[in-house]
């Protein structure tokens, strides 16, 4: 069983940076996590990913503006979010999955933390 636990959000300016944390418990082996977000009338989307390897991936929307990050010894995964665009306003949900595949699509993963609300102003 994973427990995850999101902090970190908040309001800030466009061109502003935010920095979220999950909190992660329960066995790391073959565990992948990524950062999904999802705003008001659409879809859940994936942001980030990272691979139990250690690769990650990104979003086009977000690439070269957000990274993602782990830090083993926590077991905490985090967001760094740059370059804040309004469009970039949204709940940001942590997640994870077990397994040998590395997924994108929120159907891939089992276990998701209670979210945490990112809103950027013009």
């Amino acid at each position: 069983q994973v427990q995850l636990v999101e902090s970190g959000g908040g309001s800030v300016q466009a061109g502003g940076s935010l920095t979220l944390s999950c909190a992660a418990s329960g066995s790391m082996l073959r565990r992948y996590m990524a950062w999904f977000r999802q705003a008001p009338g659409k879809e859940r989307e994936g942001v980030a990913f990272r691979h139990y390897g250690g690769s990650t991936a990104y979003a086009d929307s977000v690439k070269g503006r957000f990274i993602i990050s782990q830090d083993i010894a926590k077991d905490t995964l985090y967001l760094q979010l740059n370059s804040l665009k309004p469009e970039d306003t949204a709940m940001y949900y942590c997640a994870a999955g077990y397994g040998y595949t590395w997924p994108d699509s929120p159907d891939g993963y089992s276990y998701w933390g209670q979210g945490t609300q990112v809103t950027v102003s013009s």
